[in-house]
């Protein structure tokens, strides 16, 4: 009898040694991402992403990429006004997640078939650089803790640098400089405030929509963010931006 006692409690204590030491590696992993997600997120406050996820799958289908990452100083303020405008209003007041965006959304969508998002251009920004496209609850989660780390990480000053630099504005042309030359022919920094309008108008479906021939829809919504982006340079809602 104490034979076999002393085996099963070998036996117990094996499994619970192994049970710890799953655990620990576990743990261990765990902690190792965190630091290089953070380690990963903090370079990009410094130099560019040299790609994203649907840059390198755009490029991989065969589809010619265009792109000029630049400072946000050779990028006309007129566009990054009319994208809080459009996008995101309280850009500069909130942490990464608009609350009171998100609640409208909700009541809307109960109300609505019509499904309207509530990202924030932190959110986007999350998205667009260290993620890939979809809606499933693991995504989800990783661009919140991904927003997260950019709002710890960065300024506003260098998220939004970052936005505009990656962003698809038309199929395989990314960012407000490639974007400005492909569709105006001039440089971002000369981007007009109704030139402006019509490259964020066409950011809900940039491969459907053009900002160099519009459609009438395209037309109007830019109409509009030019009142839009004239209201915020005047309230001075971009301020977060501005040197």
């Amino acid at each position: 009898m104490a034979k076999r006692k002393a085996k099963s409690g070998s036996s117990s204590g094996g499994l619970l040694g192994g049970v710890i030491s799953a655990l620990r590696w576990v743990v261990l992993t765990v902690l190792a991402l965190v630091v290089l997600s953070i380690l990963w997120v903090g370079s990009y406050r410094f130099i560019d992403p040299p790609t994203t996820y649907l840059i390198a799958t755009t490029r991989a289908s065969g589809t010619p990429v265009y792109r000029i990452p630049v400072p946000i100083e050779a990028i006309s303020p007129t566009l990054w006004q009319t994208a809080i405008a459009s996008e995101d209003q309280n850009f500069c007041t909130h942490s990464g997640f608009d609350t009171e965006a998100i609640d409208k959304a909700i009541e809307h969508n109960k109300r609505s078939k019509r499904i309207r998002g509530a990202s924030t251009i932190s959110q986007q920004a999350a998205k667009n650089v260290f993620l890939w496209p979809g809606r499933n609850i693991v995504r989800k989660g990783l661009e919140a803790y991904f927003t997260v780390l950019i709002e710890t990480l960065w300024t506003k000053r260098r998220i939004m640098e970052v936005y505009l630099n990656v962003i698809e504005f038309g199929r395989g042309v990314f960012g407000a400089e490639a974007a400005s030359e492909h569709f105006f022919h001039i440089p971002a920094r000369s981007l007009t405030p109704r030139q402006a309008a019509l490259l964020i108008a066409v950011l809900p479906n940039p491969h459907r929509m053009h900002a160099e021939r519009p459609s009438n829809y395209v037309a109007s919504r830019a109409d509009v963010l030019v009142g839009r982006g004239y209201a915020m340079r005047r309230d001075g809602m971009d301020v977060c931006v501005r040197r």
